[in-house]
């Protein structure tokens, strides 16, 4: 970590992101098999948790990011500029977010190649509803309410993000015990998510417009972004819980007991993405900020895997779909050869979309930057 007047540079960050985005194309490239009618693995638990856990990892790591530079831009300049985090956020999010709706609703639908049988056919049914939704940065329920949107279905954890965006800075800002707040967050959800919506299933009333709004409020996942920053408070106080969290020994049991229990496909009763949640900020927090953390992410591959790893997310589904149409007409069916091509296809398709088109706009954020951070901090 280097730390210098208002520049911040934490390392293996991007090394993160990538592990992040790469979890959720593995996960993803074996649904696309099973929706295609393909050999697949879907059914392996391993592949059903690491999707959604790529998606926890990028949260936790949101969290942690955000609060931490929120925390120092208000100690060096005594406020937080809202103005300023909203456009850094457009900025970067917008652009290629509503380039993926353009394609997945207006452009894709017409082109053969890409049709996922009755997944596409239904793109356009109650299209005006769904597309304000996605345009509202509402994916999160618009997949709730409507079917899944080919190669948008992803967006919906950048709508949570959005959301979280929305209000972060403003809490960061208006409230003084700031780690007071985010346990109050984190407990509170909880309670909401485990006792009120299980109180109200199985001894009140239940319908499915409950379940919907329970499935709607399971996905804001909040909690999970405030974890992360909970960790960012940590690191940012200097806490005395650091000697622990930095400790050789409790560094190799948190990746060998994440290890175990993605390896085994293990979900933990009603906090499974929590339990998680944590053992990721762990994880974060060492390779950002110690110096004896005993995993090292920090090279020019990550790196740069990491700085284009938003357009990973994005493009993954379309570059899935390119690769498994080709492979299988050549009878390609080897997993390994799926994975790398698909993986390749998606960084490629990510690197051209970040150089010519991303790249533009994130120029811009330099304006409304209070606190350098990223590679223009190193």
């Amino acid at each position: 970590m280097i730390e210098n007047s208002n520049k911040i540079y934490f390392p293996n960050l991007n090394g993160i992101r990538f592990i992040a985005a790469f979890l959720v194309i593995i996960h993803h490239l074996e649904q696309f098999k099973k929706i295609l009618g393909f050999k697949n693995h879907w059914e392996n638990p391993t592949v059903q948790q690491i999707g959604p856990l790529g998606v926890v990892l990028f949260f936790v790591l949101s969290g942690f990011l955000i609060t931490y530079l929120l925390l120092v831009e208000e100690k060096l300049t005594k406020t937080i500029s809202i103005k300023s985090f909203y456009m850094r956020r457009i900025l970067r999010i917008w652009p290629l977010y509503y380039l993926i709706i353009l394609l997945s609703f207006f452009v894709l639908p017409k082109i053969s190649f890409f049709n996922l049988g009755e997944w596409s056919g239904m793109i356009f049914n109650d299209l005006p509803f769904k597309l304000l939704f996605f345009i509202m940065f509402l994916p999160n329920i618009a997949l709730i309410i409507f079917p899944p949107i080919p190669y948008a279905s992803q967006s919906w954890s950048v709508g949570v993000e959005e959301q979280f965006y929305l209000i972060w800075p403003i809490l960061i800002k208006n409230v003084k015990n700031k780690k007071r707040l985010l346990i109050s967050i984190i407990v509170g959800y909880l309670i909401i998510k485990i006792f009120v919506f299980n109180l109200l299933e199985n001894y009140v009333f239940w319908n499915d417009s409950l379940e919907k709004t329970k499935e709607i409020f399971n996905s804001f996942s909040i909690d999970c972004m405030a974890i992360g920053g909970l960790f960012a408070i940590f690191l940012f106080e200097k806490n005395k819980i650091l000697e622990l969290l930095f400790s050789k020994y409790f560094q190799i049991a948190t990746f060998l007991i994440l290890a175990v229990f993605i390896l085994k496909g293990i979900e933990v009763p009603f906090v499974n993405f929590e339990f998680y949640a944590v053992l990721f900020g762990i994880i974060i927090i060492n390779l950002a900020a110690n110096e004896n953390t005993i995993v090292n992410l920090e090279n020019k591959v990550f790196h740069y895997l990491g700085k284009i790893s938003y357009g990973i997310y994005m493009f993954h589904p379309i570059a899935i779909m390119l690769t498994l149409k080709i492979l299988y007409n050549y009878n390609i069916s080897n997993i390994f050869i799926q994975m790398f091509v698909a993986v390749a296809t998606t960084i490629i398709i990510s690197s051209i979309s970040y150089t010519y088109f991303e790249s533009y706009f994130i120029k811009k954020k330099n304006i409304f930057t209070k606190i350098i951070s990223g590679d223009e901090a190193k």
